[in-house]
């Protein structure tokens, strides 16, 4: 069972142990290093939304994550546990899994309900500004300042899912919070600006623009079918039936390479089960997810023979009553690897239009996710 340890940061910010011992758990009670020590200025205000009535969403306006930590060496990483020569984010000699709130926020650390912006009654309104509320957390996956998730063990892999959870259900719980997304990019190529295997938690105040279009595309679904079907369940058993983009299959969970993949390398996991989101997963299916994802990730990272740049995108059901209902907890898994040595760019069509343009064809990448399996 994992054992959660709350504890703050000198400047306030929470910091969240989650260990699986409860020797390791002890440490963070009573261990010399317990407290945060460093002179830290106090945190900044809430940053600003500003509504974008052209494409109906919002744009966080954060001048100050101009500042942030951008690839540091090794020996001064801020997830690194803490030592005298590095005072670090995680003031602990060891940890398992540490969660904390971002020094450079997108969103919060203030929290509550933005504006109404007109959206919907055919007039929506220009220049409505907003306090950028919400709340931004690093969850650092190991004390190990090499490697990455697929080198975590399954132990380890199922304390973060466990972590994932409990976050999921507590920033779900927060005042004006509409949807809660863990992530995780990994790569230079992705933009990566810290090489310690860590994630990322975003609580929005409002539904983002991809997701609002996913949710309300599941709804139109689950509402004409009388709410007796959802669509990403529909889209699965469709997949499984016709098998040629399949790439594992096991008791709780399924991943296969989407029919319309808009990436290079793209591969979807859905829960064979309903569930909107972490927190409503069983610990059976927790288990086995752990090693589900870990065997997809060491797929990726033989698809080519070295570590493939990622996103992991773990879309929840937004908060929003009606299409919550409809919608179903998933993971799209995204590369932008097209070749060993290419990389897919996106350039005018995708970045100004939003049209995709796929360099690989879905069955064969979901015909080499199976060949590379162990």
């Amino acid at each position: 069972m994992t054992i959660v340890t709350p504890t703050r940061l000198a400047d306030g910010r929470e910091l969240i142990y989650f260990d699986e011992a409860q020797q390791t758990a002890d440490l963070h009670r009573t261990g010399e290093l317990v407290r945060d020590r460093r002179p830290l200025d106090a945190r900044g205000c809430t940053g600003e939304l500003r509504y974008d009535a052209l494409n109906d969403d919002w744009v966080a306006i954060a001048a100050h994550r101009q500042t942030r930590t951008y690839l540091p060496p090794a020996d001064q990483c801020p997830l690194c546990p803490t030592t005298q020569a590095n005072p670090s984010e995680i003031p602990a000699a060891e940890y398992d899994v540490a969660v904390f709130e971002n020094r450079f926020p997108s969103f919060g650390p203030g929290t509550g309900a933005v504006p109404g912006t007109g959206a919907g009654t055919g007039d929506p309104q220009w220049g409505i500004a907003a306090p950028s509320f919400g709340r931004c957390e690093v969850v650092a996956f190991t004390s190990e300042h090499t490697g990455s998730f697929s080198d975590l063990s399954p132990q380890r892999a199922l304390t973060v899912i466990d972590t994932w959870a409990h976050r999921t259900a507590e920033l779900s719980a927060l005042d004006g919070v509409k949807q809660v997304f863990p992530f995780e990019n990994r790569g230079s190529e992705i933009g990566v600006t810290l090489h310690h295997p860590h994630g990322q938690i975003y609580a929005y105040p409002y539904i983002p623009a991809k997701s609002a279009v996913m949710a309300a595309a599941a709804h139109r679904h689950f509402e004409a079918s009388g709410g007796t079907s959802t669509l990403t369940g529909s889209i699965l058993g469709k997949e499984q039936e016709d098998g040629s983009r399949m790439v594992l299959r096991s008791d709780h969970f399924s991943a296969y390479v989407p029919f319309a993949a808009r990436w290079p390398v793209e591969v979807h996991l859905v829960p064979h089960r309903h569930v909107p989101d972490f927190a409503a997963l069983t610990g059976a299916e927790r288990e086995e997810l752990a090693g589900v994802y870990l065997d997809l990730l060491s797929r990726f990272d033989r698809l080519y023979g070295t570590p493939m740049p990622y996103i992991a995108a773990w879309h929840q059901a937004p908060l929003q009553p009606g299409l919550r209902e409809a919608s179903r907890l998933h993971l799209q898994l995204t590369s932008p690897r097209r070749a060993a040595d290419k990389l897919k760019f996106l350039a005018g069509s995708e970045a100004a239009m939003g049209a995709f343009i796929n360099d690989t064809t879905p069955e064969d990448v979901a015909r080499r996710l199976r060949e590379v399996a162990e």
